[in-house]
């Protein structure tokens, strides 16, 4: 690991870091190793290849991780790459627990990383889930029933805010819950906004 490549920012970064600290520093060398450009995007360590976003390093209460931007595309031979939540598309993460864990698997975690390279170099694309094949919660159907005009307000604004609202509404485990969350945005969804407007 040369330190030309290493970034400052990351330096400071890793410096600062209580959890995980051990941790992001194996990782972060696994990485390097594999020739790629260190940079600091998102306030974490981000790794690209011809300004290209490969990996990023991040951790979470329970675990830290290698997050793929475009993991959807690999071959995961080892079943160990893991989509983070059901709404994201392209990334995948691998994540660990402790240092000995990162150090077993350096070689496996070498060939992602190069798989990923190669993945960017054929200039392969995740294709996206169209917003038209998000389901509409029967609560915010209930109410385009009941008010036209929501309906036609809603067809109007942007896939990516009609994409917030749809998430954000389907995800409350209880139909109360979505529905006051619905009752919530209404007028703001008349008003042609988003979500965070």
């Amino acid at each position: 690991m040369t330190n030309s490549r290493m970034n400052p920012k990351v330096d400071e970064f890793l410096s600062k870091s209580k959890k995980w600290k051990e941790e992001y520093e194996k990782l972060r060398s696994i990485v390097l190793d594999c020739e790629l450009t260190e940079e600091f995007k998102w306030m974490h360590p981000c790794y690209t290849f011809e300004n290209k976003n490969i990996v990023l390093i991040h951790g979470f209460k329970e675990y830290c991780a290698l997050l793929f931007h475009k993991g959807a595309l690999l071959r995961d031979a080892n079943g160990i790459l893991i989509q983070q939540t059901e709404n994201v598309q392209a990334a995948r993460q691998i994540r660990f627990t402790n240092v000995q864990e990162i150090i077993e698997m350096e070689t496996i975690l070498k060939d992602y990383i190069n798989e990923a390279i190669e993945v960017e170099k054929a200039g392969l694309e995740v294709i996206m889930k169209e917003h038209k094949e998000y389901t509409i919660p029967e609560e915010l159907q209930n109410k385009f029933d009941e008010i036209p005009a929501l309906k036609t307000a809603f067809e109007e604004l942007t896939p990516g805010r009609q994409r917030a609202y749809i998430l954000y509404f389907s995800q409350a485990k209880q139909s109360k819950t979505r529905v006051s969350r619905v009752e919530k945005y209404m007028q703001q969804i008349l008003d042609g906004k988003g979500l965070n407007d």
